[in-house]
């Protein structure tokens, strides 16, 4: 009897920690998971070198705490082709402010999702070395897929979050240069064109890099150059000689200062690249008056790239000729 009832009591022992163990266990199992873009993004084996350089540049809190944000993530496949086109052996030869920069560009504020995307421009929490204050510009085409900047596409879109959205995508998002935006803007597809005419000088090269950084862009659309050959008599660009060509792009850019819509003001005079002036108004919306007097209307603005800024005219505008 007494073997019996030492028996019971030594079961006892050990069912009640059994017990405690088993109850604890299922608390865990019922505790809700993190489902914050930081927490899902850690969980998805495609985004590993994602997290790796968030970790790096210090955001997972940013895209783990409170707010709303949309995020276009690259792919591990997306963050290898980037470090090997830009020359780097891993994410620990990319300077951290580089890198926070380069991920922030990838950040849009709020929860956007996929039937809500639009063509046309948004700003990212990015920033250049441009502007202190004015954020870099994403363009959006979904004119066909969903692709950003001209060089990336929503491959997987909608990954819901506790704090927003994740879009997949199949390519790192650079920081843009005005030649990025101009060449990402099907409207912009004319002045790309005179841009890269083989008489013209590299304005490629001088467009996309800091010599004589920031610029400042007033960018015809293709209907303001259509008009302008219209004016001209001519059929297409290649009516229009190799100086007069020159001269015109030129006349289109400011360098030296990344000059807000909120930096212009009536009457001001503008010094550009050609090295002629034009006028800027601002009575009854903000316009140019160029040295032969003709006037156009600046009806898009501050599309905030790394190395400037563009501002969308519908006119093209013409400095005197000798």
């Amino acid at each position: 009897m007494k073997n019996s009832t030492k028996l019971m009591k030594l079961m006892l022992l050990v069912a009640i920690p059994l017990t405690l163990l088993s109850c604890s266990d299922d608390d865990s199992n019922n505790m809700p998971e993190n489902n914050s873009i930081a927490a899902i993004a850690s969980r998805a084996p495609q985004f590993t070198i994602l997290v790796d350089a968030l970790e790096k540049a210090d955001l997972v809190t940013t895209l783990d705490g409170s707010g709303s944000f949309t995020v276009f993530a690259p792919t591990n496949t997306a963050f290898t082709n980037f470090l090997a086109d830009n020359g780097f052996n891993s994410l620990d030869d990319v300077p951290v402010a580089t890198l926070r920069e380069i991920l922030l560009n990838h950040v849009v504020e709020g929860t956007n999702l996929s039937s809500n995307l639009s063509t046309g421009y948004v700003k990212t929490l990015g920033k250049g070395a441009a502007s202190a204050t004015n954020t870099l510009s994403m363009y959006i085409n979904v004119s066909s897929t969903v692709m950003l900047n001209g060089v990336s596409t929503v491959t997987t879109p909608n990954i819901m979050a506790d704090n927003g959205v994740i879009h997949e995508v199949n390519a790192v998002i650079g920081l843009p240069t005005v030649v990025t935006h101009a060449t990402a803007n099907s409207n912009f597809s004319t002045l790309v064109t005179a841009l890269t005419r083989n008489d013209q000088p590299d304005f490629v090269g001088i467009l996309s890099g800091t010599t004589n950084s920031p610029f400042t862009v007033f960018a015809p659309t293709n209907l303001a150059f259509g008009d302008l050959l219209t004016e001209l008599n001519a059929t297409s660009l290649n009516d229009i000689d190799q100086p007069t060509l020159e001269n015109t792009l030129k006349y289109h850019v400011v360098a030296g200062g990344n000059v807000l819509s909120t930096d212009l003001t009536n009457n001001m005079m503008v010094t550009t690249f050609q090295g002629q002036d034009f006028t800027i108004g601002l009575t009854g919306g903000a316009k140019i008056t160029d040295a032969q007097n003709r006037v156009s209307n600046i009806v898009a603005t501050d599309v905030q790239c790394a190395n400037g800024v563009i501002h969308v005219i519908d006119k093209v505008i013409l400095p005197t000729f000798n």
